[in-house]
């Protein structure tokens, strides 16, 4: 009776030693003490791994705003390629998760979801055109996000940023402070830049605002223009206009024509809506309450009555646009906020399938 308990032990012994042997490494390093790990807190989508796409998603990773971040596109081989590289490097990031797939389903939890994809404008296509595609393809973008992410806040970057901002807040059926397009935050960055490069100050030291659209019609806003407090137009009450004789007017013309001139050069335009749209994110993933120029319902306000998306001045926090700062206009300035809205109503009003 002892040998044969004796033989057992040594049997038992022996299986296990073999199954010890033959656990794999991670079962021998790490001894699980929780079941599975919490959804992420701060999880970033971006949709669309182009030039733009990318450009959003390394800086939002290199400024460490989120713990996990998913990338979606339709054409696989990039999606890879971009993950693959992204990875290879994820040691001097500090992302514990980034994930890629044309499956909405890798969007899920997440807290902003960026979208960048869309088609550019065809040689003699008109814009109206251009529009009715990205509304197309919105239709199939839209829904997705929302499936997998019904609490999210999108933030729309592609373009024309205004029309499809408005065409995501009657796809999607959230509330219109979830629905931000990134609007004229770049054009001010690009007003701030060029103004206090002719002051021979940080951009940042120097304040004002370009509104309204995120194109051709945006409005400069002169009246408020300041160095710490000191307004411009008081220094020169001609500021802007076609009267000032040292013509400062030429910088809104710079900033509209500035992405033009990107594109021209190095055949688009990435690293400075990036920057931007990083920007954004920290404002919201990070409950800032910062004020930023970005676009948003303006129905009611300045005297608009139709409902279009503008850019104003927003405070950007978690729940997203929490509130729009009434900035004071001169009659010119209201006059050419609400010729911004007009010009992308013409446009609006004839979308289909909306």
């Amino acid at each position: 009776m002892v040998i044969t308990w004796w033989c057992l032990f040594l049997a038992a012994r022996s299986i296990g030693m073999q199954a010890w042997i033959m656990a794999s490494i991670m079962q021998k390093l790490i001894t699980p003490l929780a079941s599975s790990s919490e959804p992420p807190r701060n999880k970033v989508s971006v949709v669309g791994v182009g030039q733009v796409g990318m450009a959003c998603a390394i800086s939002i990773l290199l400024q460490n705003l989120c713990d996990e971040m998913a990338l979606v596109d339709v054409i696989e081989d990039r999606l890879k390629g971009e993950l693959m590289d992204i990875l290879h490097g994820s040691l001097f990031l500090k992302t514990p998760k980034i994930v890629a797939d044309k499956d909405y389903a890798v969007t899920a939890n997440s807290r902003l979801v960026v979208v960048t994809a869309g088609v550019r404008q065809q040689e003699g296509e008109s814009r109206l055109n251009l529009v009715q595609r990205n509304v197309n393809i919105f239709k199939h973008i839209v829904p997705q996000i929302v499936k997998y992410s019904p609490d999210c806040i999108i933030l729309v970057v592609s373009n024309p940023v205004d029309i499809l901002t408005y065409v995501t807040w009657k796809l999607s059926g959230l509330p219109k402070h979830r629905i931000i397009g990134s609007g004229t935050n770049l054009d001010t960055a690009r007003f701030r830049y060029l103004m206090a490069d002719k002051l021979c100050i940080h951009s940042s030291s120097f304040d004002g605002y370009i509104l309204g659209e995120h194109g051709d019609s945006s409005v400069p806003v002169w009246s408020g223009v300041n160095v710490a407090g000191v307004n411009l137009q008081k220094l020169n009450p001609n500021i802007g206009t076609d009267s000032d004789k040292e013509n400062w007017k030429q910088v809104h013309s710079e900033v509209v024509q500035s992405a033009y001139e990107v594109i021209k050069l190095k055949g688009y335009t990435n690293w400075a809506i990036g920057f931007s749209v990083a920007n954004l994110t920290e404002s919201v993933v990070k409950n800032l309450s910062r004020v930023h120029p970005v676009s948003t319902m303006v129905k009611d306000m300045y005297g608009i009555s139709e409902e279009v998306f503008l850019s104003l001045p927003c405070v950007l926090n978690s729940a997203g646009v929490s509130s729009v700062i009434n900035i004071t206009l001169n009659n010119e300035e209201t006059d050419q906020l609400r010729q911004s809205a007009s010009t992308l109503w013409n446009i609006q009003k004839d979308l289909k399938d909306l």
